[in-house]
């Protein structure tokens, strides 16, 4: 059941006068923005927000807006900073299409969000007011021309004298109305304020209690103006769930899980947007044993992790794509020597420096073929928060059992999203056993491949017996340089073998949905709860429509021509580039696909279409449902 307020346009100047009647607007999904210039705490409010209402039961998942440059001048459109939080009823796994609900501290940071077409056309906007009247005429000629702009919307527009109330608390409001704004969502959301409080103690746990204090005060400031002023409340009601939950973005279960398995060294380079893993590890490692070293770049990062690695420790390198570039050299020499090595890339735009803040998910061949010469290892992205935590344990398994570099393959839309998931139930076995320093047998060899698997086993610096020389040149069984023939072939085999034999453990990916029909959507990482979302849009429609997300991307999940077979069409829905059929000079023959579309019609020889988007934001369900009614195959479900 939802009831919706009356819509309206700009309101009369002013703040709206107060109801005597409360409307409720109850939804089972609601959106929220708030927006800033960059350095005024919007994202910090939203955090805060975010992680209270998934601490009082609600679905949340959230996504940051942040300005490409670093230090955008103020008041324009482009530096609008801020962050989209999404609530529900049930779990939340995207941030959805458009928010219903924005909270703005000037008019230009509105317009960004207008211009973009991420507002409902009712959307309700609460919006700081001392523009209006400001000294400087210039600056009221652009909130009259922004209001203008903004009528072309059935928007209710709601000023807020934000900087007027702050004022009576602190002396630079600059400083403090992310916290009035906390507060007027608090109010509108009903979030329980002490659990609130407890967060802002979090937050700001570094700080002197009299910064806290003064938090509060501000809090329960924007709390009273709202009650006091404003005549609506949300309310997204908790699907009950007795299980404990933690509530993290994706870069903090890539922290904690590799805690959890075991991983005793982080090697990394600080680079946007994966450097809070190190900022979180850093402050918990050493309670585990374990050691962050920020290298002097990447290079010297892989380096730092593949020589920890080789001495018998479990390492760790986090990056994102300008590093993978940099690290490619030392993966290939992980691959050759057989070193376990775990490389966390935190996808952002590009090529070159790109999109720093933004997210794609264009560095899928790059990781899988980016290194010189034949270098088999396995790539694997999560899709969702809590499959950051875990992947973190399947990787450091796989590459120690298989001897190679695993990649994980997360991106910024995972990384600094928050969403709450079940606590997990530690086991011991995730960690990783101590490293086997019993005597080599005598006349083991450091590469006595098995013919059938191509393992070997892992000689640690310092066993008895294992004493042996180590390069990344091309070597036999004993370790020993040679460019023989034969030498050169049977290296090659094993060490694609044991890929082989990795896959044959891999169970074929599940659909979702019916196990045949019109059209099969496949996509990887972060985008299947968008995709699943506009797949069941689509299946309310009456399309033939299923989707199937993949974890492991080399080697592929098995099973998979089998199950194209059972569909019309097969496509993929991913955020990198791929050139329309219709465009100017593409053929057939030259046409650029999405890069998993590219790998599935490799591996499969099936036809595999793609529908792809590099917005530098993550995919909307509704623009992905558009995708699919585009896509359907002719003679499909209408």
């Amino acid at each position: 059941m939802e009831t919706k307020l009356p819509l309206v346009g700009t309101e009369a100047p002013g703040v709206e006068a107060p109801s005597k009647t409360k409307q409720v607007i109850r939804k089972d999904l609601h959106t929220v923005e708030i927006v800033s210039d960059p350095g005024e705490g919007a994202q910090k409010c939203a955090q805060i927000f975010g992680s209270v209402s998934a601490k009082m039961g609600n679905g949340v998942w959230t996504v940051e807006i942040i300005p490409a440059e670093i230090q955008p001048p103020p008041r324009v459109p482009a530096g609008a900073s801020g962050n989209r939080v999404r609530l529900g009823s049930a779990p939340v796994t995207n941030w959805g299409d458009r928010a219903e609900l924005v909270v703005a501290l000037n008019e230009q940071v509105v317009l960004h969000r207008h211009r973009l077409d991420a507002l409902e056309e009712d959307a309700i906007i609460l919006v700081e007011n001392m523009w209006k009247t400001h000294s400087d005429e210039d600056i009221r000629a652009q909130w009259a021309a922004a209001m203008e702009e903004l009528s072309s919307k059935r928007y209710r527009i709601i000023e807020v004298p934000m900087q007027e109330e702050c004022l009576k608390i602190v002396p630079d409001p600059r400083r403090g109305k992310n916290m009035f704004v906390l507060g007027i969502l608090s109010y509108l959301h009903d979030r329980d304020l002490e659990l609130t409080k407890e967060q802002i103690a979090h937050a700001f746990h570094r700080k002197s209690e009299e910064v806290y204090l003064r938090n509060v005060d501000l809090l329960m400031a924007g709390y009273r103006w709202a009650e006091e002023n404003l005549d609506f409340r949300f309310e997204i009601p908790p699907t009950p769930d007795t299980r404990p939950h933690v509530v993290m973005n994706g870069n903090e279960a890539v922290a904690l899980g590799a805690i959890a398995a075991g991983i005793e060294l982080l090697a990394m380079y600080p680079i946007t947007p994966a450097t809070s893993v190190s900022h979180y590890i850093a402050e918990i490692f050493h309670k585990y044993g374990g050691i962050l070293h920020q290298a002097e770049d990447e290079i010297a990062a892989a380096g730092v992790a593949i020589g920890a690695s080789y001495a018998g420790k479990v390492a760790l390198t986090v990056t994102s794509g300008p590093g993978l570039a940099l690290k490619t050299e030392f993966i290939g020499l992980a691959v050759m020597t057989e070193i376990p090595l775990v490389v966390v890339d935190v996808q952002r735009g590009g090529p070159a420096t790109g999109l720093p803040t933004k997210v794609e998910q264009s560095d899928l061949l790059a990781a899988i073929f980016g290194q010189p010469g034949d270098a088999p290892h396995v790539v694997m992205a999560p899709a969702t928060i809590e499959e950051c935590f875990y992947a973190m344990i399947t990787a450091r398994r796989i590459a120690e059992t298989f001897r190679m570099p695993v990649i994980v393959l997360t991106d910024a839309n995972l990384a600094t999203g928050v969403a709450p998931f079940p606590r997990p139930k530690l086991d011991p076995s995730w960690v990783a056993p101590p490293p086997d320093l019993s005597p080599i047998p005598p006349g083991l060899r450091p590469y006595d491949w098995d013919p059938q698997t191509g393992l070997s086993r892992r000689f640690i610096p310092g066993t008895p017996g294992g004493m042996h020389t180590l390069t990344g040149l091309a070597h036999d069984e004993g370790s020993r340089v040679a460019y023989t023939t034969d030498v050169v072939q049977r290296g090659m085999t094993m060490r694609s073998r044991k890929l082989a034999v990795f896959q044959s453990t891999l169970k074929p990916p599940k659909v979702n949905g019916p196990e045949e029909g019109d059209l099969l959507v496949v996509g990887w990482g972060s985008t299947k709860g968008a995709i699943e979302e506009a797949v069941a849009r689509a299946q309310a429609e009456g399309l033939k429509v299923s989707s199937l997300h993949l974890t492991f991307l080399s080697p592929l999940q098995p099973g998979l021509k089998k199950i194209f077979s059972r569909f019309k069409k097969v496509i993929t829905v991913e955020i990198n580039y791929s050139d329309e059929p219709d465009h100017p000079y593409i053929t057939p023959e030259n046409r650029r696909y999405g890069q998993l579309a590219w790998l599935l019609r490799a591996s499969t020889l099936v036809d595999v279409d793609c529908w792809t988007r590099v917005l530098g934001e993550p995919l909307k369900p509704g623009a992905i449902l558009e995708g699919i009614r585009q896509k359907m195959p002719k003679g499909g479900a209408s």
